[in-house]
């Protein structure tokens, strides 16, 4: 590996997606709050000792760390911060009971490993006070300090692929930046899109049709994904490989984490030509390009190494095993032991064991990323490999993700390898885009399509949707909820709920629920709630309109969905209204994108034609 460089030769960017549908008020145990409960513990408070330590020894990730909009909300919710320290405290009651137990059965290690669980429970809760039980507030100082960039996602994580509206694809993101600035303090440089689903300009048709049989509106030309992001000054988004790379698609992630995708050879993977993954480009399309939106592909190689449950790190024999626990109490006593063995033969689980497998691991992972970048290595512009993941899957999925995000920024600092961690935000700061690109429509998702989302399972969600999207786009459009009145309040009041409830109806996890079946039921009641409260105020709005009121019944029934669904307090409606987008502010334009430290005119000018598609 080289060393002794001025200028670092390559970069490696992290970019972790934390997002969890909207939970709060809606169920505890096995789906619901449990699962917000599970995130904060096993990996959002983890993530923040790991950035505490690293700023120790003046090291920073420089990852982006996208925390989307409804995880935002759901962090500040009060229910969250009250029963948070509650289910803390059943962890650590539980961790007493097991180790008395195995200390009664003569199993001395379960036993210490029941006191490995009582420690990691008491500094979570330790961790989660001295934060005054605000973990965005964590998040924020980091990025205050330049350590971290945090970004954004869609509002409830819609799949704007599929959304059946611009003015829904708009709300989805403008809503976003609203929520951001307000728990963050600033605008958003970068969004995560929802699945990393991309959709270009042009004419498209409703996919499904009304219940009888109609219908549901006619056919429109939509705008692009790049387009709905540069109108809110979003400089930044990213995709799957087979977006930008137009051969064969590489596994998704979520096929990698279920084993049934058998990576192709590090032979094979290192000879591919495909510099072209680790550069941004400019997005093409029917818009402004003085305020173009960049992307970033995800780089295959290194996913498939953390992705994988089978043949990635997670899958090594040390890890703690994420299926097996012991009940009452939840907590998890054995190793992986081996691919594919049987939840009777895990073997003990040795906590200190693991810990050092994780730093083997990182060395590995920092020599895959220079083997992926050398070919760049001599180039004017260093190339940047971008390697994307769900934030869940460092601590709560792979226990020992988060140690693991640690090792591979020591490595990195501690090592003349000629690479450096980068935000993506600072890279753009310094480097050019490779060119344009014109990317067809698809996503992370297996296929790399919109499969996931829409299929036979869950088409029928769709026809609850689109209808929905039409109707509050009328009603928003109409300006009536805004007019002057006694009544005025109650129209807003009425009309932003018809909007919140529409966010938590476009929510791509109750498709992504339903599809992989980890949790059907609860994704279907859901998502079915959520089109039964829609269509409730929808009723009220209609009594409204033409009475200038509403029953006592109702705005008793209004109050109670609003005490449930509380998020978005800033909610504007007139985001809906048809046609309205936000108008770029001035961010990064191109003439000011194109510009270099390099004196290496040819080699700007290949790579910009190397992009142009």
């Amino acid at each position: 590996m080289n060393a002794s460089v001025t200028r670092p030769v390559g970069f490696l960017n992290f970019t972790l997606h934390a997002h969890l549908p909207y939970v709060v008020n809606h169920g505890t145990w096995p789906h619901g709050m449990e699962w917000l409960h599970e995130a904060a513990a096993e990996t959002y408070l983890p993530l923040l000792r790991v950035l505490g330590r690293l700023e120790h020894d003046g090291i920073a990730l420089n990852c982006n760390l996208n925390i989307s909009p409804i995880l935002l909300e759901q962090l500040a919710h009060p229910l969250f911060k009250i029963e948070f320290p509650k289910y803390i405290g059943r962890k650590i009651a539980a961790a007493r009971e097991d180790e008395a137990y195995f200390l009664s059965t003569n199993e001395a290690h379960y036993a210490e490993t029941a006191r490995f669980w009582h420690a990691f429970f008491s500094e979570a809760l330790s961790d989660f006070e001295a934060l005054d039980r605000d973990i965005i507030k964590g998040f924020r100082t980091f990025h205050q300090k330049g350590l971290i960039e945090i970004i954004t996602s869609g509002a409830t994580h819609g799949y704007m692929p599929l959304l059946g509206t611009d003015e829904s694809v708009r709300a989805q993101i403008r809503t976003a930046v609203q929520t951001h600035e307000r728990h963050i303090g600033e605008r958003p440089r970068g969004m995560w899109a929802p699945e990393c689903g991309y959709r270009p300009a042009g004419l498209w048709s409703y996919p499904v049709t009304n219940t009888d049989g109609t219908p549901i509106a006619p056919a429109f030309n939509r705008i692009g994904v790049e387009q709905a992001l540069s109108e809110s000054d979003i400089e930044f988004f990213f995709v799957d490989t087979h977006l930008v790379e137009q051969s064969a698609r590489t596994p998704s992630p979520y096929e990698l984490m279920a084993g049934r995708i058998v990576p192709q050879t590090e032979e094979h993977l290192t000879h591919r030509d495909d510099r072209r993954l680790y550069q941004p480009y400019f997005v093409d399309g029917p818009y402004d390009k003085r305020h173009a939106t960049t992307v970033f592909p995800r780089d295959p190689r290194t996913g498939i190494q953390v992705w994988s449950g089978d043949s990635g790190y997670p899958g090594d024999a040390n890890y703690l095993d994420f299926h097996k626990k012991r009940w009452p109490g939840g907590h998890r006593y054995w190793r992986v032991t081996g691919p594919r063995v049987d939840m009777n033969d895990k073997e003990p689980y040795y906590p200190k064991e693991a810990a050092e497998r994780v730093k083997s691991h990182a060395s590995h992972f920092v020599h895959l990323v220079w083997q992926a970048l050398q070919d760049g290595f001599n180039d004017g512009i260093p190339p940047v490999l971008c390697s994307p993941f769900d934030a869940e899957l460092f601590g709560h999925w792979w226990f020992e993700g988060s140690l693991w995000l640690e090792a591979v920024a020591r490595v990195l600092h501690d090592y003349p390898t000629g690479l450096e961690l980068t935000t993506c935000s600072n890279y753009l700061d310094h480097y050019p885009r490779a060119g344009f690109v014109k990317m067809h429509e698809g996503s992370w998702g297996a296929e790399g399509t919109n499969h996931v989302w829409m299929n036979p399972d869950t088409s029928w969600t769709y026809t609850h949707i689109y209808p929905a999207e039409i109707y509050t786009r009328e009603v928003c459009s109409s300006g009536i909820w805004q007019k002057p009145g006694p009544n005025q309040s109650l129209a807003e009041r009425i009309v932003k709920q018809l909007c919140r409830e529409l966010l938590l109806l476009e929510s791509s996890d109750w498709q992504f629920l339903i599809t992989t079946g980890a949790a059907r039921d609860y994704a279907e009641l859901r998502f079915e709630t959520h089109n039964d409260q829609f269509n409730e105020i929808k009723a009220m709005w209609e009594n409204f309109s033409a009475n200038g009121s509403i029953t006592d019944a109702e705005d008793s029934r209004l109050a109670a969905i609003e005490e449930r669904d509380s998020i978005f307090a800033d909610i504007d409606p007139s985001f809906w209204a048809a046609g309205a987008h936000a108008l770029p502010q001035g961010g990064a334009t191109i003439s000011s994108t194109m510009q270099t430290d390099t004196s290496d005119e040819t080699e700007r000018s290949n790579l910009l034609s190397a992009g142009v598609s």
